[in-house]
């Protein structure tokens, strides 16, 4: 009985370290996500323009404009719940701040989704007031 005691024991204090570790790694891993897909939304940004002619946002940039701040936020709330467990502190401010800072560029790249065309509608040429 006494080895069960202790086997149960041992298992208590290695539960708690086991989850900081996991609350840890998940915040760095949708950290990196997010910042990922910042760099795939960017990357995608030739996507709006071909042969001169506006054809809006595509799908792609849809789907990472929105992506990317869940991924923020998951985060963040990741690194409140690691930061409430007191374990690691350093690492999970680390992640908090990264994460905010990619929240903030991330909602200017959500905006610039939904935002009127920018050529005025007449092509490359950003002329529309000029050629009435």
């Amino acid at each position: 009985m006494d080895s069960r005691l202790v086997l149960m024991a041992a298992m208590n204090l290695t539960a708690p370290s086991r989850r900081r570790y996991g609350l840890l790694v998940g915040a760095v891993a949708l950290t990196v996500a997010s910042a990922a897909l910042l760099a795939a939304h960017v990357s995608f940004d030739g996507d709006t323009f071909q042969h001169c002619r506006y054809l809006g946002p595509s799908a792609r940039m849809y789907v990472t404009a929105w992506a990317g701040p869940l991924c923020s936020v998951a985060a963040l709330v990741t690194c409140a719940g690691g930061v409430r467990r007191r374990g690691h502190a350093w690492p999970v401010v680390v992640c908090a701040v990264l994460g905010l800072l990619l929240l903030c560029v991330q909602v200017v790249a959500l905006y610039w989704v939904y935002a009127p065309d920018p050529t005025g509608g007449y092509d490359c040429s950003g002329l529309a007031g000029l050629k009435r």
